[in-house]
């Protein structure tokens, strides 16, 4: 396996699968054996998780609420998703941890960061949820903090687009694909992977992050084990 421990964000929308809203339990039972599949090659894996399947901080601020009150609604939402994707993996034998940055003792353990690296040691997937406890920060920031504090080899942005484009593929039919990009050269085309706190987190750490089609089968796997899959952005 090219990386031993990953840090995997996947986007709240992506568990809605063909669902307007909500949770899609076929798509959360693929999201599960992918992350299996990977387990079971001895790779440790952390996983963040969106919370816009349920509700969007930023959302209801743009509708007249009070943005710290809609934050906190949204750290929430990451937790129920959090509770989804752990039920989904231990349904796959899959021993799972969930902390949170919310303190809610009674459905997850406190984020305490020696028992997540002992737990991911122990060959536990860890589920963080609650973003960072803070409004006015994103879940991709939450990712970004999370994976530098458990020595995450990399992060592995699971979307619906396989890689970085020039343009949005989905609008832009002459968008094309970057294999390898750098963090420098992102930044001056305004390519968006990231928000830009996580990404210069990431940066500043020296931390990789590789953009990828979560939805397609083995493409996870695959990464993992060092193909050619997604968009890579490096350090140089």
């Amino acid at each position: 396996m090219q990386y031993k421990r990953i840090l995997l964000k996947l986007s709240g929308e992506a568990l809605m699968g063909e669902r307007q809203y909500g949770i899609d339990p076929k798509r959360l039972k693929v999201y599960a054996e992918e992350i299996k599949s990977v387990v079971d090659q001895g790779v440790q894996v952390a996983v963040v998780i969106g919370g816009g399947n349920i509700f969007r901080g930023l959302a209801g601020a743009s509708n007249g609420m009070d943005r710290v009150q809609g934050d906190h609604m949204g750290m929430l939402a990451t937790v129920i998703n959090g509770l989804a994707l752990q039920s989904a993996l231990e349904d796959e034998g899959i021993q799972t941890r969930l902390q949170s940055a919310v303190m809610i003792n009674e459905v997850a353990e406190p984020f305490i960061r020696r028992r997540a690296l002992r737990h991911l040691e122990k060959g536990r997937v860890v589920i963080f949820g609650g973003g960072t406890g803070n409004p006015y920060f994103t879940t991709d920031s939450a990712a970004a903090l999370r994976a530098i504090e458990i020595n995450a080899d990399v992060i592995l942005k699971g979307t619906r687009v396989d890689g970085i484009y020039t343009a949005d593929p989905e609008k832009d039919k002459d968008a094309t694909k970057f294999d390898d990009i750098t963090f420098k050269d992102v930044l001056q085309k305004g390519l968006k992977v990231m928000d830009t706190t996580a990404f210069t987190l990431s940066h500043e750490n020296e931390l990789p992050i590789v953009v990828f089609d979560m939805n397609k089968p083995g493409n996870l796997l695959k990464l993992v084990s060092g193909e050619k899959i997604g968009t890579k952005v490096n350090l140089s």
